[in-house]
Order: C-alpha cells, then structure tokens, then sequence
C-alpha cells in the first residue's frame, strides 16, 4: 500500500516526468543516497543535460559519449534527425491508382527525408509503424543498402584511437565490428527519432531484425523510445532443421528471426487478443498425446435459487448467490444424457468449465465482500470498461468458500463452419506461419526479402484498430500494403497506409530490369496493384468500397528557387528569374501539396479544382485549405473565396502587383473570413 504524500508536488519530478514524454533518450538514473539503506539501493530518474543540450542544437557538441549505450556517431545522428531540409513530395496522379478517393500512400525517396517531411502532416497520427530494416549483415541485400560500415580514418578519429601525433591509445580486438555497428546504429537512431514523434501516444512500433544486430537494435531502440515503453521480443520460426545451414561446427543452424516491439507511452497502449485457432478435438487428442492434462473435464449441469446478497451502487457492481449448484463429470453427464462426449461438448459448452484462483483484483473484491457468506456458487455482475465486453452486462461466476473462479470452454472457443475450435492466446513465439515459397507471394517474385502476409496481418490485427492508419518506411516489394488491404478485406475495416521506399536501382542484366522494373519501387507498385486485382477477384461484389488505390509521392527538391544572393551579386540577366519564387517546373499540384506538409495537413484528403473568372482555384478537404496560385488574381476571385471562410487560404507571393495589393488582401479576409489564416508562397 502506497503512503501518502502530504506534501506539495515535487516539480523537478513532474518536470523530468514532462521532459520524459518529449525526449525519454534524455532520461536516465542515478543513485538516491537518502533513500538508499545498506541493504537496498534506492534508484531516481535523472536529465542528461548532455543529450538533451544534443537533442536541441543542430550542431554536434563536444563532450565525451558515455550516456549508457553509446557509438561513434550518436550524437550526430541527433543532428541528422533534427536538421531541416529543403525538399518536398511531388503527387505522381498518372502513377497511382485511384488517385481522387483512395486514402493510402506510396512515397518515393530516402526514408529519413520523406520521415522529416511527414512530420507536421502525421504527427502523432500513425497507430501502428512496421519495419524491416537491413540486417546488416555486411552483404549487399537487394531490399536496402546492407552494409554500413564507417571508413577506418573516421572511425579512429571519432573514438579518439590517435592521439594528436597519431599515437595508438588504445587497441581493440577487433576494430572492425563496432565500427561496422556504429553506422548502422545511428542510420536507425535517426530514423527511430522521427518515427516516434510520427505515433499517436496509443501507438506502437515493430521491429524486424535478426540476430546479428538483434542486441544493437535493442538498445538503440530502448535509447529513443524508453524502457519502460519496452513490451515484447517476439521470436519468429522462419526455416526448419535441417542437415545444412551450420558453421562446419561453429554454431547452430539459423532458423529464427526477432521482432521488438515498443509502445510510444506504455500507460496508453492495449494489444488487441489474437488467437490460434485449431479444431476443438484436435486440441484435446494432442493433449493427450503429449501427456498434458486437458481442463475442461467438468459439466455444471445444475445452477438455482439465485439471490442478490449485495450491490455495490457506487462501482456498479452486484453480487448473488446461488442455493443449488450441482456438476458432474464430461463422461458422467454424456450417460445421464444419453449422449456420446463429443455432443456433450458441442451442444453444452457454455457449461463445460474449469475453475482457477487466478489472483485477479477482481476475485479479491469479491473474496472480500463475500466473506462468510455460505454459498456454493457467486455471481459478480458488472459492465466492464475495457477489454472485449467494453459496456456489456456479464456476470462472472465463483465456486466454493475459496471463490475459485469458473472459467467455460464456450469461452476459449468459437463456431466456424458449425464446429468448435479452440481459441489460444499468441505468445512470443510466432512458430505456425509458413515461410515457405514466399518468392511469389502477392503475385510478383522478390527473393530475399518478404515477410509472409500472415505474420504482418497478425501484427496489423494485434496492434492497430479499423480505421488506424499503418506506417512502413523500409517498405520493399510493399508486402505490408498488400497485409493492410488483405485485413481490410477480411474484416470489412478501413485501415489505411502509407509505404515509403527508396527508389534503389536494380541491376541492369536482373530479371527485374528485363521486366520493366527500373527501381524496387515500380516492383512494389506493381505488387500493390496485382495484389489487390487478386483480392478483389476473390471478394467479387463485396470489394465495393475496399480501397485499393494509393497516392503516388516522390521526394524531390523544394518547389521554391534560391533566391538568396547579397546585394553586389545581383545582374540585369537575373531579374526574369526572380520575377518568381517558384520552379518554372512545378505544377500546382504540387505547389497545392507542398502547402498540405508545411501546414500539416494529411496527404490523403480529397480536393477539387474549379475556375473562378479564369483562376484556377484547389479546395482541400471542403475547406481545410483553399489555394490559387495564379498570377494577378482579381479582388472579385479574393472575395469568392473569403466569402467560403475556409481555415487556411494560401497564394503566390506574385499573385499580387505590390504590397498595397498584399494589404487589401488582408482587409477582405478579415471582413468576410476573419477566422482563416491566410498566407502566401
């Protein structure tokens, strides 16, 4: 039992706990001498001033890299997360599918670029974030750059090898590995930094790694994220036994991969219960095959003369008692019946139980206010908050003077096809998906790198909602696009998603280049369209209303020229080309877009394009935004749109002859539109 404070709030606490939730890289402990005794170590949480000074400078600082698990090049890679850049997502509609009403994205470009870009537009609105990063397993994989490895000299000079005379200070047994470590550590410290701001605060992410960098991944992981948002290492079968596939006697064949998984706030985040299914009496003869003893051998097959003994008004609780209770055994009930076990089993099985003293506070409130009370059988009747029965009546049941709880077979299993199967909770060990003939799997070859479908539906199921929207940023052939609109099939939800993949080259004599595929990106285009030709096959009329599109993104530079020169720079053959801040080549839609990442609004929304007197004006998302950016447009076109009251309105900077034009602008709006925000480009 916790004591009570009586006392103010401790404010350092509360602003280490404020500091936590922005930056939990920056927290780390220290021992509490005045609470610490002989015999136990008391622990507090303390700031690293250090890395929190790193987390908010854009240039790297000098000082020694010693806070708990560090490399060379951490403290850049801090620098790399936090420096702007000067880029953009150009709209590919001749590219996508479905352009005008689908609401998942595919972007084109180096993942920590496009991380940058989306971080205004989805902050905070991710559910669930997916990756596959390289293994680093210091082999060229075709799925990403695999090997990152920093060059000798920098690495010396970055750990202080030499000293200024060029001096060993110090040897390793191997100069090698943690320099090959180091690169890869901070590439995905980097990217991690900026997926985490990306998750909504119920939001998680998984990490597939495998044991080569499982340990590295863990750690940098636990930097950015925080131990305490640590949930789970899952550990996934991917081959079986074999004669082959050791180290001549150096170690054991390779047969399993590793996926961490973190929560953005722990206190916030539920896993969603995913199941195993397998036939009901399947399970039970592989019970007794395996010499485990199966716990559902008994039959309530009385239950009578209930009465309220008490209600708890202010919880919403009410307890009964029952007078008659009489069970029998599974083969004892199937005589009296007349019946074999197995119609027992699937005519009575919200009867069948078992009972268990699970300590759950539930069974303690209970244990307590049932105390002495001569019953054979307690009913709690409430309306839980969470969890499966969120706002149902459901009464749980307690048998005997020890309140053992009883728990019915009808609630480990479900009917499919008219027969019972058995229900098993997921583990940590993920040993029943195939990673059998994945090659071809959505319809197109990608060797060396898929993840079967199953397990990312699994994850997809396990840790996002229906209409949550799904983050993959080493997105590769897109499988986890094409588990998304599987899921959706399935479940008739609306989950939405957004792959990012950089358009790495393949090779020129590959079977992918005799293809047509220039780019792993175009194979995962490819395979999001095959894929979901596939699933709407399958479905036939039911895929109406599936979304099946994507937006097409690509990373490109700013839509804005460099304007800026000094004053003595400046020539007569420059004035046409600073006559506007935009790129000759840059459409409105891009320009439109461009607005949408800046103002952080999401890039999935829809849009229309109408002319208003000969000005093309784009509406966003009924009115989120409204844009036109042509050139000298009329105060009769100004007034139109101020007359929508938009929340946001945005024009070319050269929409306007001058400054006085600017100011008249702003006078419409705040006579007929004083709530928008208006800006110009």
């Amino acid at each position: 039992m916790d004591k009570m404070r009586m006392e103010s709030i401790d404010m350092v606490e509360k602003n280490i706990d404020r500091i936590a939730e922005l930056f939990p890289n920056c927290i780390t402990e220290t021992l509490d001498e005045e609470h610490s005794t002989p015999d136990h170590k008391a622990y507090r949480k303390v700031v690293n001033f250090d890395m929190l000074r790193q987390m908010l400078s854009g240039d790297v600082l000098e000082g020694d890299e010693a806070y708990e698990f560090t490399w060379v090049g951490k403290k850049a890679a801090i620098v790399e997360a936090n420096k702007p850049i000067r880029k953009t997502l150009r709209p590919c509609p001749k590219e996508s599918v479905d352009w005008d009403t689908t609401e998942n994205l595919y972007i084109e470009g180096d993942n920590i670029d496009v991380l940058k870009l989306l971080q205004e537009s989805y902050l905070g609105r991710i559910r669930l974030i997916y990756i596959d990063p390289p293994y680093n397993t210091g082999s060229d994989r075709f799925v990403y750059p695999d090997s990152y490895v920093m060059d000798e000299d920098e690495y010396e000079d970055g750990i202080g090898l030499l000293d200024e005379e060029g001096n060993v200070l110090f040897k390793e047994n191997n100069v090698n590995n943690p320099r090959f470590h180091s690169v890869w550590c901070s590439m995905l410290y980097s990217r991690l930094i900026l997926a985490r701001n990306l998750l909504s605060d119920d939001g998680a992410i998984f990490i597939s790694i495998d044991d080569n960098e499982v340990d590295s991944m863990l750690k940098v992981a636990n930097d950015v994220f925080g131990e305490d948002n640590f949930i789970n290492v899952i550990t996934v079968k991917t081959k079986v036994g074999g004669v082959s596939g050791s180290s001549e006697g150096k170690s054991l064949k390779d047969a399993t991969e590793f996926i961490g998984v973190y929560a953005k706030n722990k206190a916030r985040f539920q896993l969603n219960p995913v199941y195993l299914r397998t036939k009901l009496f399947s399970r039970i003869k592989s019970y007794e095959i395996e010499g485990k003893s199966w716990k559902y051998t008994s039959v309530m097959s009385k239950l009578e003369d209930k009465v309220l003994i008490k209600e708890d008004v202010e919880h919403g609780m009410k307890y009964y008692g029952y007078k008659t209770l009489e069970t029998m055994s599974i083969s004892g009930f199937a005589k009296s019946m007349g019946i074999t076990e197995e119609e027992v089993y699937n005519r009575y099985a919200d009867r069948i139980f078992q009972t268990t003293n699970a300590q759950s506070s539930v069974r303690q409130t209970v244990m307590k206010e049932t105390k002495g009370l001569d019953y054979p059988m307690i009913g709690l009747e409430y309306v839980p908050i969470k969890g499966k029965n969120e706002g149902k009546t459901i009464e749980i049941l307690y048998k005997g003077e020890q309140r053992r709880m009883m728990m019915f077979l009808s609630d480990a299993v479900e009917k499919v096809d008219g027969e019972y199967v058995y229900l098993d909770k997921v583990t940590t060990l993920w040993d029943d998906i195939q990673y059998n003939n994945l090659t071809k799997e959505g319809s197109i070859e990608f060797p060396n790198g898929k993840k079967p479908i199953k397990l990312l539906q699994r994850i997809i199921e396990m840790a996002s909602d229906d209409d949550s929207v799904i983050l993959d940023f080493f997105s590769g052939s897109a499988s986890t696009a094409h588990a998304v609109m599987q899921t959706n099939a399935e479940n008739k939800s609306h989950r939405k998603f957004i792959m990012v993949q950089i358009p790495e080259e393949t090779s020129e004599n590959s079977d992918f280049r005799k293809s047509g595929f220039s780019t792993i990106c175009d194979i995962g285009k490819e395979r999001i369209r095959r894929s979901s030709k596939q699933i709407t096959d399958e479905l036939g009329i039911m895929a109406q209303g599936l979304d099946i599109g994507f937006r097409v993104f690509k990373l490109d530079d700013s839509n804005m020229n460099d304007v800026y020169y000094a004053a003595g720079d400046y020539n007569q053959g420059m004035l046409s080309m600073l006559e506007s801040n935009v790129k000759s080549d840059r459409s409105d839609l891009d320009l439109l877009f461009g607005c949408l990442l800046e103002w952080g609004l999401p890039l999935s929304m829809p849009y229309t394009s109408e002319k208003i007197e000969g000005c093309t004006v784009h509406t966003y998302n009924e009115g989120d935004l409204i844009a036109c950016f042509d050139e000298n447009i009329p105060d009769s076109v100004i007034k139109e749109i101020a007359k929508r009251q938009p929340l946001r309105a945005v024009f070319r900077d050269s929409s306007f002859n001058g400054s006085p034009a600017k100011i008249n602008v702003g006078e419409i709006f705040k006579m007929l539109a004083p709530d928008t925000r208006v800006k110009v480009i």
